[in-house]
């Protein structure tokens, strides 16, 4: 199945900057089979965690986060670029693979002890994800699992977050 969804990927060599080989997952979001196996593979390893509330990271976050919300009858909160949460907001400053930005997330998003599945399409280098962990963290969220479409094992993301694990659908 992971084939399947390999399959619907293409890869575009020097974007957004020369020497970055951009994994676009826009193919595989137009195909509903392959968008509705995605979620699916995404979801699964959770599906009996009791979660309560879905965090995903702007902007592809949004897209498989507000899937797997549905599938797991959980809320969902957008972690976003500065200035544009209009509340009081948490923010962290990360490195990307191709240069750095900050992340945000509403104040009041996330209550102590609830329990959060975090949701992103991709993890690179892993300054997102680390971002995204550290704000959970700092609102008091019990962080359950993390789950990515793909995981670019050449970049070592995953290891900027353990011991917490990364589950990833594909891996290249």
């Amino acid at each position: 199945m992971p084939e399947r969804l390999r399959s619907l990927v293409r890869d575009i060599s020097d974007y957004p900057q020369p020497g970055v080989l951009f994994r676009d997952i826009t193919p595989l979001l137009r195909d509903r089979a392959g968008l509705a196996l995605a979620a699916e593979l995404m979801v699964n390893p959770f599906r009996n965690a009791d979660i309560e509330v879905v965090v995903g990271a702007e902007s592809r976050g949004f897209i498989f986060g507000t899937l797997l919300a549905r599938a797991l009858n959980a809320g969902f909160v957008p972690i976003r670029k500065p200035g544009k949460l209009p509340g009081n907001t948490e923010s962290r400053n990360y490195d990307l693979e191709y240069g750095s930005d900050t992340l945000e997330i509403h104040a009041d998003a996330v209550t102590p002890g609830q329990r959060v599945l975090l949701v992103d399409d991709l993890i690179a280098t892993g300054g997102t994800m680390e971002a995204s962990c550290q704000l959970i963290d700092a609102l008091g969220g019990e962080l359950v699992g993390i789950t990515v479409l793909i995981e670019l094992l050449s970049l070592g993301g995953a290891s900027k977050i353990t011991p917490r694990e990364v589950h990833s659908v594909l891996k290249y």
